[in-house]
């Protein structure tokens, strides 16, 4: 018995209500819809779900991999050898005490999160509308877009530490820089973050709301599927441009191509597989630093090999 038989054992024991799924294809979790199976996944409808997965992974020595919608994850072709742990659809509370402060689980679409702050009548989340993930996700990464980003809102978050113990990060110990923060590392799972937003006009939050989509749609390609901006943003410049002075927009290889619409989107067209992405890519990489010196980073998380 190897120890992911000895985990859906323990935690069938322990946790009778938590949903198991083995060998589950993450094309049917990520945005991109591209990636093989994973040996094992979690998906908790409660934080005392989620610590007991996390608990019994850490007494086997198992390290789970944490997600939350896919948004930003690229998985093999041929999957991974995991135990996978995915919040969203599960831990979704969301409250206001009323003055200003929101309350939400980790699974939480930013989307709802952003209606749930406009139907309360508070402003500073009407960037996070169009974002596509979970605030798990969008904590971890300080997601952000149009001048905005979650170090601006989020006061304090609650996780699991990789032995399961619970545990509060505050302040400025969050460490939020761009596109990172001190989750990055995958090493905790965030349940839920506190954030303290304005009271606001909401006619004027929902115009905000509005005309943020309304660019989203006329810009980018939401009408395919992908992991939005591919590419960190290099310092003093912007990816989208860079691709595009190359004259990269189109260019393709098998089923993943580089959006005509939006040169910052890597799209998967039809088909692709996580080796099309992966070498196109590479191929923008070294065509962008050839032409102009410039390191494009992934934004994209890659889980399996």
């Amino acid at each position: 018995m190897d120890r992911f038989e000895t985990l859906i054992q323990m935690l069938r024991r322990r946790v009778p209500g938590l949903e198991l799924r083995e060998q589950e294809p993450m094309s049917r979790h990520t945005s991109f819809r591209i990636g093989g199976p994973v040996r094992l996944m979690a998906l908790p409808r409660s934080e005392e779900e989620a610590a007991q997965a996390v608990r019994a992974a850490a007494e086997l020595e198992l390290p789970p991999f944490f997600m939350g919608n896919g948004s930003n994850l690229l998985v093999a072709d041929q999957g991974a050898e995991v135990f996978v742990v995915k919040t969203f659809d599960g831990l979704n509370r969301l409250e206001t005490d009323g003055a200003g402060g929101v309350t939400a689980g980790s699974g939480v679409l930013l989307s709802r999160l952003a209606n749930f702050a406009l139907a309360n009548s508070l402003t500073g989340l009407e960037f996070a509308h169009g974002i596509p993930g979970s605030l798990g996700g969008a904590v971890t990464m300080n997601a952000g877009a149009y001048d905005g980003e979650m170090k601006q809102v989020v006061v304090s978050t609650v996780c699991l530490t990789a032995s399961g113990e619970l545990e509060q990060v505050r302040g400025q110990a969050q460490d939020f820089s761009y596109r990172r923060s001190t989750f990055s590392d995958g090493r905790r799972l965030i349940l839920g973050a506190s954030l303290r937003l304005r009271p606001g006009d909401p006619t004027a939050i929902r115009a905000r709301m509005e005309e943020l989509s309304a660019r989203r749609k006329e810009k980018q390609p939401l009408e395919y599927p992908s992991a939005g901006s591919t590419f960190k943003r290099p310092e003093g410049q912007f990816a989208a441009a860079l691709i595009d002075r190359c004259g990269l927009k189109g260019c393709a290889v098998g089923g993943a191509q580089v959006s005509e619409k939006h040169a910052g989107f890597v799209i998967n067209r039809g088909g692709a597989t996580c080796g099309d992405v992966l070498r196109l890519i590479e191929h923008i990489q070294q065509t962008v630093f050839r032409q102009t010196g410039v390191a494009l980073e992934p934004e994209v998380k890659l889980l399996g090999r």
